[in-house]
């Protein structure tokens, strides 16, 4: 077997409690097949590592890499960053300080800063640009039924498709449709090769 196409690139999946199982299981395999990285990345909390539960079936998941103070250069090394599904961008958004954007909404926007990284926002994951809608608006993406009225509100341009592509971001209606998200990354990422 040659080279994967992809061999040497990163995704970065941000992670926290009640994840939707079956898409971060989707992820685990889907892109390590492509020859890709995947890294788990969240707000640890001055740990060295934090576990995790799923949403359906309680799932343990551990994480010890961490998006706080990561320098550019390594956020640079990133290929795509993908905001997931269920309620991670809700327990993300967390801010101990209110009069602070919470350290994932920063992460997620110097991320958007970058057009070079694929940004992928699957059903809930778009909760996470409430604090910064400027990220989104004016952008064409989907999201969950739920959402729609959210999105509008962000000024983003909502799409009834169940995954759209706009650019570097790549944006899927619900969890179910991780397959769809990813294809769509990978196919994006190998164009850009």
């Amino acid at each position: 077997m040659g080279t994967l196409p992809l061999a040497g690139k990163k995704i970065a999946v941000l992670v926290e409690s009640d994840f939707y199982e079956n898409e971060i299981f989707y992820y685990q395999h889907r892109f390590p097949e492509e020859g890709m990285e995947l890294h788990f990345l969240t707000r640890l909390w001055g740990q060295p590592a934090l576990q995790f539960q799923g949403h359906e079936y309680r799932a343990p998941l551990r994480v010890e890499r961490s998006f706080e103070a990561m320098s550019d250069e390594e956020l640079r090394s990133y290929s795509a960053v993908i905001v997931p599904s269920g309620m991670v961008a809700d327990r993300l958004r967390y801010t101990d300080d209110v009069q602070r954007v919470p350290p994932a909404t920063d992460f997620l926007a110097r991320a958007f800063a970058e057009p070079a990284i694929v940004k992928g926002i699957i059903c809930h994951g778009l909760w996470l640009a409430a604090p910064r809608p400027e990220m989104v608006r004016g952008r064409r993406l989907t999201c969950h039924n739920n959402l729609i009225g959210d999105a509008r509100a962000y000024g983003a341009v909502y799409q009834d498709e169940d995954v759209f592509v706009d650019g570097d971001l790549i944006s899927a209606r619900t969890g179910g449709h991780c397959h769809l998200l990813a294809r769509a990354i990978i196919e994006q990422l190998r164009g850009a090769d």
